[in-house]
């Protein structure tokens, strides 16, 4: 996940960053509704992988004051 992120974040790729945050997000919301099997280690997997792309939208953010906060948000 780290290089993939680092490849998004070289190239500027915020889009492709968000979309994979908000599949990360789905993911670990459905492994938290599973019942029968133990999720917890893919739950914790999906937890860093999140953390890891979050750090990477966070290096694309612009300066304070670069642009107007609706554009980015």
């Amino acid at each position: 996940m780290e290089l993939i992120v680092a490849g998004y974040v070289k190239v500027q790729a915020r889009r492709a960053l968000t979309d994979l945050l908000a599949h990360r997000r789905a993911m670990l919301a459905q492994l938290q509704t599973v019942s029968g099997i133990n999720p917890e280690n893919a739950i914790r997997a999906i937890q860093d992988e999140l953390a890891v792309i979050e750090a990477g939208l966070e290096e694309l953010k612009p300066p304070p004051g670069s642009l107007p906060e609706n554009e980015w948000s």
